[in-house]
Formats: structure tokens, sequence, C-alpha cells
């Protein structure tokens, strides 16, 4: 005696195909979370991403003044090719609204007071109004800023967000980028040894 199968009613496939669509977003989410849990549980330090330009010549400079501006009694002068050429050169991407900025300002404060260094700003997709008034409460390390109200600048330079730092040595070329705000362990790890090498190799 054959046994026939029970042929499914015409109405049961919508229906499944409604859980498969309603799980689906809960699938997608499930393995979003997973990659991201995968990332940070690798212990990998997003402040080390790799940078294209790293040993590259720096993109062209050649950004207008924040107005208003000073540095050492004189107005501060915008960012062009002339401010960094030659010189080892810290260029600093900040912006009034970046809290981590205003907490690394200190630190690029002090950077300044080093011979060694010329330290700089691209002041990013910012008011100057707001600019003007994060400089004055908290001081200028700069002796240049140029303002990038668009963010063109950045996008040359491969910012991912801000604060960055590049540090470019004497010849032009990029030779350290720290993403994210400086602190103890990336100045005693990688921008001391970075300027030591660059100095080293002048």
């Amino acid at each position: 005696m054959s046994v026939e199968t029970p042929i499914e009613p015409d109405n049961a496939r919508p229906g499944k195909m409604r859980i498969v669509f309603a799980l689906l977003p809960l699938l997608i989410f499930a393995g979003l979370a997973a990659i991201f849990w995968s990332q940070l549980d690798s212990g990998r330090d997003i402040s080390e991403i790799p940078s294209a330009l790293i040993g590259t010549k720096a993109p062209s400079l050649d950004l207008p003044p924040l107005e208003g501006a000073t540095f050492k009694g004189a107005a501060m002068p915008g960012l062009n090719d002339a401010a960094i050429k030659g010189k080892l050169t810290l260029v600093n991407v900040w912006a009034s609204w970046c809290l981590p900025c205003r907490e690394e300002n200190p630190i690029i404060l002090e950077l300044a007071k080093d011979p060694r260094l010329t330290v700089v700003g691209i002041n990013y997709k910012d008011q100057a109004d707001n600019a003007l008034r994060f400089l004055g409460e908290l001081g200028n390390p700069f002796s240049a800023v140029g303002i990038d109200p668009r963010g063109k600048a950045a996008i040359d330079w491969g910012v991912y967000g801000i604060p960055e730092s590049y540090l470019v040595d004497a010849q032009g070329t990029i030779v350290y980028k720290r993403v994210g705000p400086f602190d103890g362990k990336s100045l005693k790890e990688g921008l001391y040894p970075a300027i030591e090498k660059a100095e080293a190799g002048r």
C-alpha cells in the first residue's frame, strides 16, 4: 500500500515567506554584531589604522587663515606648503566641537614646546568664532592654522575622524599618523620614536 506525500496548500508558502522576511533583519544584525565583536575581541588598536600616505609626500596645502587668531602677538598665518617646508612638522586636524580635541589640547601645547617640532593645525568643518574661542580658552599650540570648512583638505590627507595628527619630515614625507587623541602610550610608543627616527635621517 503506497503512502501519499501530503501536498502543502497554496496559502502555506506565503506564510513561510513572511516568516523568512521577518527573520532576515535579525540574521543581518546578528552577522554584523559578530563581525563587530570579532574586531573588538582582536585587541586591535583603531588608532593604528594604516595610512596609504605614510612614506609618501604630504598632500599640498593652501588653506586660508583663521581670521582673528594670533601667534606670539602677530596675526597667525594660514597653512600652506611653505609653513612646513624643510621642517619636522606635526599637522594636527582639530575642531572646537570635537571633545577629544579639547582633551588632547594640553598635549599638543606641550609638543609645541619641543624645539625639534613645528606644530600646525587644520581647523576642520568649524565655525570661526567657535575655533577662536577654543584657542582663547585652552591655549594656541599652532604656529599656523588653515581652515578647512568643507573638509576638502581632510579628504586629501585621508582623515578618518578627528583629532588626527601627521608627522611630516623635513623632506615633506609623512612618516607617522595618529588617529584619535594622543595619550602617554601613543607618545612613548608612537610619536617620540617617529620623531627620533626622522631626526636621525636628516
